[in-house]
């Protein structure tokens, strides 16, 4: 007994939730919400990246070419994977090792 009452209970309000709210004027449903100030700050254009962001993506370009040549011609080490061949290349192109 207690199954089917609860069962009924949750039907019901799985129905009652899934319904629409109804407003309370029409012209509620037509009017845009105004524009608040979060929503002003997504409007305003990026920044352009700097110098050494241009950099790294430069970098990255150029270790993603070599991992793919690197990959095809099967010179990879045995178990490398992209991000320690990344970490290494990215010192080596720096000038750091």
């Amino acid at each position: 007994m207690s199954r089917i009452f609860y069962a009924a209970l949750m039907v019901a309000g799985l129905t009652v939730a899934s319904l629409p709210t109804l407003s309370t004027s029409a012209a509620a449903q037509t009017t845009a919400p105004a524009a608040t100030p979060a929503t002003d700050v997504k409007a305003k254009a990026k920044k352009p990246p700097t110098p050494g962001q241009l950099a790294a993506r430069e970098r990255q370009k150029k270790c993603g070419a070599e991992w793919k040549a690197a990959k095809a011609a099967g010179k990879i080490e045995a178990g490398m994977k992209w991000p320690q061949y990344w970490s290494a290349c990215n010192k080596r192109l720096k000038g750091g090792a």
